[in-house]
């Protein structure tokens, strides 16, 4: 796979979660896909998606950066959402916050098969 085909793919998976089109998320996702060292599956890792844009409703990723070989995915995703309650521990309670993730993919297949990812927590602290 090229690393234009491989970023090609990236943009639509994006897609596919902002328009939270759990049906074709296995287009994108191995069914044994690990999720920061764990094995989640692609049940697992849908029901955490699903999670998410339950507990933030205006939940949007934004890619601002992206890397790709013929493997791998580095991005670094924006996020400026109004989650409902607790976040991340934090009592965001109906706030808007601003944020970013930095995200590691793993491609086997054409299809995610490994994340690793890293929430920037303390920019949300900064604001509350």
């Amino acid at each position: 796979m090229t690393e234009t085909n491989l970023a090609e793919i990236y943009k639509a998976y994006i897609s596919c979660l902002n328009r939270q089109d759990w049906p074709n998320l296995g287009n994108f996702v191995q069914e044994d896909v690990h999720y920061n060292g764990k094995l989640i599956g692609l049940t697992g890792y849908r029901g955490l998606l699903v999670k998410d844009f339950v507990e933030i409703p205006d939940l949007y990723f934004n890619i601002d950066l992206l890397v790709s070989d013929q493997s791998h995915i580095a991005a670094r995703l924006l996020f400026n959402v109004t989650p409902k309650g607790n976040f991340f521990g934090l009592p965001i309670n109906g706030r808007k916050v601003s944020f970013s993730e930095n995200v590691f993919y793993q491609f086997r297949d054409g299809k995610i098969a490994l994340v690793w990812s890293v929430i920037d927590k303390a920019a949300i602290e900064a604001q509350i």
